[in-house]
């Protein structure tokens, strides 16, 4: 089935942040930050945030329709709407320059091209259904792949030439990313298992983690190709090495903890969101040792994805309708 592009010249709605907090520093023998935090409009639930163009951070405006654009000099954001029908979920950024959107109201993988304002819409092919798009990854050759929590993983170039396949197990995909070595991995939710995709055929390999319904829901790979993974059901930190097929977890600390979100920064410390403590930690690889506990900005925040540039972590919390950004170092 030929695939539907739709381009659109997209408006923008322009608002002044307010800042919640500013120069708020914390400091543990071995790891020091600042944080910041803008308020963004009432509603917006914004899910997953990204590196944008140089100087701003992008995020998905998931219950608004649009694509959230912060510039970080001053501190304000303007919203751009993806189109009728829109609630993007995943945002990254592509080696064009563009931001790429995995939009599950428009069943649809949405480029933007923030030089331009115009965005190319490319809808999945008909016979896949509603397919709850999730995240978005770029391999080595720089296609974008995808998932879909209904069943489906995905991948679109740069044409808009869409493919897509079933999981071999159904329901699940969520989280996804890419390797040192320009590799596409995911993780299922519901089917709770780890997915090497072949991106010469579509095909994927499956590797079952050691716990039983762990509720596999994010993946980040480290510096080395070891893959760090988020356990929603049982609250913990998992770490699989391809090389060696080794897997080791770590218990998040507190009373029944909800690992959601899984990244690993520049500096190869881990990342994890923990909805039930409201608080984002960090996980030093080193010593296997939680090192630094960052609170939400006001209760139940929900930090979702998390993505990071430099020594900047950004953190959507979709519970506030807020967005605070972590600068490593003070």
């Amino acid at each position: 089935m030929r695939n539907l592009l739709i381009v659109l010249t997209l408006g923008m709605t322009t608002a002044i942040a307010a800042v919640q907090a500013q120069d708020n520093i914390a400091e543990t023998p071995d790891f020091e930050f600042a944080t910041k935090v803008i308020q963004l409009p009432d509603g917006a639930r914004p899910h997953d945030a990204s590196p944008g163009s140089p100087g701003q951070i992008w995020y998905t405006a998931q219950r608004q329709g649009a694509l959230g654009i912060i510039d970080i000099d001053d501190w304000t954001f303007r919203q751009v709407p993806l189109g009728e029908s829109s609630a993007p979920h995943g945002v990254v950024l592509g080696p064009d320059g563009n931001a790429w959107i995995t939009d599950g109201g428009q069943n649809a993988i949405v480029r933007y091209d923030p030089r331009t304002g115009q965005a190319n819409v490319w809808k999945l092919p008909e016979d896949t259904g509603y397919t709850n798009l999730n995240t978005g990854a770029f391999d080595k050759d720089g296609v974008h792949w995808f998932t879909g929590q209904n069943g489906i993983y995905g991948s679109v170039d740069a044409s808009g030439q869409v493919q897509v396949w079933k999981d071999p197990k159904g329901r699940g995909p969520y989280g996804i990313d890419d390797t040192p070595d320009g590799e596409i991995w995911y993780v299922s939710l519901a089917g709770s298992h780890l997915a090497k995709v072949d991106r010469t055929d579509g095909t994927v390999t499956i590797i079952e983690p050691p716990d039983a319904n762990a509720g596999l829901r994010r993946v980040w790979s480290d510096s080395k190709g070891d893959l760090w993974i988020s356990g929603w059901n049982n609250g913990k930190l998992y770490r699989y090495q391809p090389e060696s097929g080794n897997w080791t977890s770590w218990m998040l600390p507190g009373d029944k903890p909800q690992a959601y979100a899984v990244y690993v920064d520049e500096r190869d410390d881990v990342w994890v969101s923990d909805f039930s403590s409201n608080n984002t930690l960090v996980f030093d690889i080193a010593t296997e040792k939680f090192v630094a506990t960052i609170p939400g900005s006001g209760p139940k925040a929900q930090v979702r994805q998390i993505l990071g540039r430099d020594n900047e972590i950004y953190l959507p919390e979709s519970g506030t309708d807020r967005l605070m950004m972590v600068t490593v170092g003070g």
